[in-house]
């Protein structure tokens, strides 16, 4: 019969933690040129279904692209996705995007968004927040019905713009309210 000490079992956890933390540190592996190579054909598709983007992105200071957010819930819902931010489009930090949520629902759907910085201050706030979370200073450019996405006027006076594009699969009340952004190292 084995005999398990406070210190064996201390020194196995310990072992482990170190282990599970060396498989994904992010150190020599390929998720950061994985999560480009998806923010590029991401915007990619934007700018080639929507064109009027373009114009959104060229006064921008910055852009978060998230290529694929997957949301699903029973009762219980949550989402998760990883992105790109990009100044000058160059990229510079990768972020999740996660959120949960609890309420009458059922069904599961993807679908990527862009979230275009219009002022150096959005940004930047955005940049120093630990867990920054979207709220009311967000203005919302949907495609609810496969034509184009419109934005209108006040779109250019918003400190940033978020386009949600791409839609696949069926839930009620998709939104990006209550999704949480944080730095990740791929």
């Amino acid at each position: 019969m084995l005999k398990l000490t406070r210190r064996a079992v201390a020194l196995t956890a310990l072992a482990s933690l170190g282990l599970t933390a060396a498989c994904g540190n992010g150190i020599g592996n390929m998720n950061g040129q994985k999560i480009d190579a998806r923010a590029d054909a991401t915007l990619g598709h934007l700018f080639d279904r929507y064109p009027e983007s373009r114009e959104v992105a060229a006064k921008s200071v910055a852009t978060l692209i998230m290529p694929v957010i997957t949301e699903a819930g029973f009762g219980f819902g949550g989402s998760y996705g990883q992105g790109a931010l990009r100044i000058d489009g160059v990229t510079v930090d990768y972020y999740s995007a996660a959120s949960a949520n609890l309420g009458l629902q059922i069904g599961a759907q993807q679908y990527a968004h862009v979230l275009f910085f219009m002022t150096q201050d959005a940004l930047e706030r955005f940049r120093r927040t630990d867990g920054w979370a979207m709220g009311a200073d967000v203005e919302y450019a949907f495609s609810n019905d496969g034509a184009n996405i419109r934005t209108d006027s006040y779109s250019g006076l918003s400190p940033i713009v978020a386009y949600v594009f791409a839609q696949a699969g069926a839930r009620l009340g998709a939104t990006l309210e209550g999704v949480k952004y944080s730095r990740i190292i791929p």
